[in-house]
């Protein structure tokens, strides 16, 4: 039996690419998330782009550590990070092994398992705020750093994967500065998200903080 085209795997080749490729053509892509429960399906609705070593606003700018790690693997993995000793935050990494470029998932609609990402998230006033935002999503989705260089090219089986889905038409696309990158990073117009799309995350400006990142 043949998939239909929009639940048909996207293959490593896709983030073997620049990461400024990949961000807007991740818009409507379907990330599933499977767990005991069952499945949780989210379409992308808003991303944003991080260049490695090349780039003031990413973990990976000042080079390799323990932390930022799964940035260096293979193009296709999850990077998962802690922030502000409360939250996680799940990108994908992109381009070739070693460049450290990852896109984060900012926003999305849950679309499958929205009784499973309402218990984890019990504060949300309607369901297009499950996963409004970073945290949020990972929130929503039960992801944490036990997912940390998850592969989500590795099959149906694996925790995490990210189907064809519906691509956002480039006519639909908008892109801005990044939420909450402060610095020489600040000015990158770097955050794309579907035009119109009640899930996408509102932007706030850089405020300094005393601990922790919101960057990939």
């Amino acid at each position: 039996m043949t998939s239909a085209p929009d639940r048909t795997p996207l293959d490593r080749g896709f983030f073997d690419r620049p990461v400024l490729e990949v961000a807007p053509e991740l818009l409507g892509r379907t990330l599933v998330r499977t767990t005991p429960e069952g499945p949780i399906e989210l379409r992308i609705t808003e991303v944003e782009a991080y260049a490695g070593e090349a780039d003031p606003g990413s973990h990976a700018y000042r080079g390799r550590t323990e932390r930022n790690a799964s940035m260096f693997g293979p193009p296709g993995h999850a990077y998962v990070y802690f922030i502000y000793g409360m939250w996680f935050s799940l990108n994908l990494v992109c381009g070739p092994e070693g460049t450290a470029s990852g896109v984060l998932l900012r926003a999305g609609e849950v679309i499958r398992g929205a009784d499973l990402a309402r218990r984890r998230r019990p504060k949300a006033r309607a369901d297009r705020e499950l996963a409004q935002g970073p945290a949020r999503l990972a929130t929503a989705l039960d992801v944490d750093r036990s997912l940390n260089g998850t592969d989500v090219c590795a099959g149906p089986e694996a925790p995490l994967g990210i189907l064809a889905g519906h691509p956002v038409a480039r006519s639909r696309i908008r892109n801005g500065p990044r939420t909450g990158v402060g610095g020489e990073g600040a000015t990158h117009p770097w955050r794309f998200w579907a035009d119109g799309d009640r899930t996408v995350s509102p932007y706030r400006a850089h405020v300094p903080r005393n601990r922790g990142s919101s960057r990939a």
